[in-house]
């Protein structure tokens, strides 16, 4: 159509009216487009009627090739060159697009560009200029674009004020967030939760929850963005609660809710809530993806219930690798190491590859199974058959099954052709089997490097202590707890938490703070008195009692697993069994009492310490006292 043609159509109504419903038409063809032939066909078409300038038919076209899936960025591109006058829309549009694209530099080029051809923003224009500053860290541009929505007149926009508040708190400028936040003239749900998933993301839970409560009206998004603060701060007694107070108030639980909730439930060893959680998934239609799943899996796992986490696992349509990952960890952790390399077997026979973690996993069966020559032919299998480079923790493993099997010669030789200096885990698991077999002066040449690598950590005192005094060195002893006073490094407190009818109970060595307190004591004095009768004698840790990780002040007989197993003792029957989490490992004397208190008083007792689960059952325990 020529310009002489165009003119004349503007002339006369009638054909005024052929030319709208000729666009209207092309409009409704694009908006059919299956494919970028079939759009640069209608193109063609558009630039035939003389459309090819119009930026309402360009914006579309200039649309469908940003965001559909079979969409032409690069295209888009090529169109929007050929425009005399772009709009807000099309430079919006773009903008975007470079956006999906991860190109945050070029959204702000084009900004620019916008600018310069005094094209004017409207409020579509910020959102994605925003988040392309936080893509790209650009917190000075970020700083103008603040200044724009001001200057542009969209002070008020709750939209545009949203998406600043993000910014700065992805800048980590809580600050500025707050300042935009309190001067907002209305505020909508997104504007609360953005401010306080900002103090929960820097650890300002207290904070953050005090935002919470102030909160008009709450969803599900601010519910999950608190309980999730809670997780991630191990302050799982808090999530609960908040748990709790949600279902009260009718908040439907949504999928990110319940993992959070999962994640509680294996922080605190909560297994009867966890399974709560879960039958709520089921029996309400929420998605189970493959994260959810592998959470559920891991709850599971680390709750103490292996055969329902094996029996979640057998049950999914479609495994992810993280799924299959989880579940061979679970095997590690609990000793299971041959049938960790079962389900190896069993993944690569379902053409499922194996990764680093997978293997990491495999190492750490073994290393708990006492698996030796195992661990040494799936060492080299990484790398022969997969090609995988090992990592450090790949060499930590096998330093720590090398170790715990005695083999400290061949670990010592493992870490000096290591192809990086070893950290802390690496050596730390050499040290700790320095210890266990009493190779005084390997573990004291470690054990010193160990705390140099980690002046904070208690626990390598700890065990430098208990080295030499099992060597009868108490002068050395005393220097050791001489520097952890001068560098003021403090103890872990240990403690140990049971869930029995779904109720959680937590419990530190000596600790009175338990309604029951009276009745555990009198409990605790009772199994250790029928635990001597067939032959327990306390133990402690080289006689260095005060240096123990459990609450050194308290002697070992009120130690918190004691205390947990009296409750579990007094709240279950006979044939029974409970179940216990530790934030330490177990100490010699606790395990030894509790293989015995689970053959005398017939339960089976599953703890969960720092390092793995030991299930006691019949005067025995599931890690053949190998831990």
């Amino acid at each position: 159509m020529s310009s002489l043609q165009v003119l004349q159509l503007q002339a006369t109504p009638s054909s005024c009216a052929a030319h709208v419903s000729s666009k209207r038409h092309h409009f409704e063809a694009l908006g059919t487009c299956s494919s970028m032939a079939l759009l640069k066909q209608h193109h063609s078409r558009l630039i035939k009627l003389g459309l090819s300038t119009d930026n309402d038919s360009m914006g579309r076209l200039i649309k469908f090739c940003t965001t559909s899936e079979n969409g032409d960025f690069d295209y888009a591109l090529h169109v929007f060159d050929t425009l005399p006058h772009p709009d807000a829309f099309i430079y919006n549009t773009i903008i975007r697009g470079y956006l999906q694209r991860q190109q945050p530099a070029h959204c702000i080029i084009f900004y620019l560009q916008m600018l310069q051809h005094s094209v004017v923003p409207n409020k579509f224009t910020f959102p994605c200029l925003i988040r392309a500053c936080c893509l790209g860290n650009a917190v000075e541009e970020g700083a103008q674009i603040h200044a724009h929505i001001f200057k542009f007149g969209f002070a008020t926009d709750v939209f545009c004020l949203n998406n600043l508040i993000h910014m700065f708190v992805n800048f980590q400028a809580l600050e500025k967030a707050r300042r935009i936040f309190d001067k907002m003239p209305s505020r909508d749900v997104v504007s609360w939760t953005t401010l306080m998933s900002g103090y929960a993301q820097l650890g300002l839970v207290d904070e953050a929850i005090k935002i919470f409560e102030l909160m008009p009206k709450k969803n599900s998004v601010s519910w999950n963005a608190i309980i999730a603060a809670y997780v991630q701060s191990n302050r799982f007694h808090e999530a609960f609660a908040l748990f709790n107070r949600m279902r009260d108030e009718k908040v439907p639980l949504d999928k990110y809710v319940v993992a959070s909730m999962l994640s509680a439930c294996t922080g605190l060893g909560a297994l009867e809530q966890g399974k709560w959680i879960h039958g709520y998934i089921q029996n309400n239609g929420i998605e189970l993806d493959t994260k959810l799943a592998t959470t559920i899996i891991d709850m599971y796992c680390k709750c103490g219930s292996l055969d329902k986490a094996y029996e979640t696992f057998k049950g999914l349509s479609c495994k992810g690798i993280s799924s299959w990952n989880c579940m061979i960890g679970g095997f590690a952790i609990h000793g299971k190491g041959k049938a960790a390399i079962e389900l190896l077997k069993e993944m690569e026979k379902e053409a499922v590859a194996p990764d680093n973690i997978t293997f990491l996993n495999i190492l750490s069966a073994c290393a708990h199974s006492g698996l030796v020559e195992e661990g040494r032919h799936y060492f080299q299998y990484m790398t022969e058959v997969y090609g995988i480079e090992h990592r450090m923790e790949h060499y930590g493993c096998m330093v720590d099954l090398l170790g715990r099997a005695g083999l400290l010669d061949e670990a010592k030789r493992l870490i000096d052709r290591m192809p990086m200096s070893p950290d802390v885990s690496v050596l730390g698991a050499l040290f700790g089997a320095c210890r266990i077999y009493r190779n005084i002066e390997l573990g004291e040449q470690v054990g010193k490097r160990v705390i140099e690598l980690e002046p904070e950590n208690s626990g390598r005192y700890v065990l430098l202590a208990n080295l030499y005094a099992d060597a009868g060195r108490w002068e050395d002893v005393a220097n050791v707890r001489r520097t952890m006073n001068e560098r003021s490094v403090k103890k872990v407190p240990g403690f140990s938490v049971i869930e029995l009818k779904g109720v959680v109970s937590e419990f530190i060595a000596g600790g009175t703070s338990h309604p029951e307190t009276k009745e555990i004591y009198a409990k605790v004095d009772e199994m250790l008195g029928c635990i001597r009768s067939v032959g327990y004698v306390p133990q402690t840790e080289g006689g260095v009692n005060d240096l123990i990780e459990e609450e050194g002040d308290n002697p070992s007989y009120y130690h918190s697993e004691k205390l947990a197993i009296a409750l579990g003792l007094l709240k279950t029957r006979s044939g029974e069994t409970f179940r216990i989490t530790k934030n330490l490992r177990v100490c010699r004397d606790c395990h030894q009492a509790s293989k015995l208190i689970s053959k005398v008083f017939n339960r089976e007792i599953i703890v969960r310490d720092r390092n793995r689960f030991h299930h006691f059952k019949d005067g025995e325990c599931s890690c053949k006292d190998y831990w």
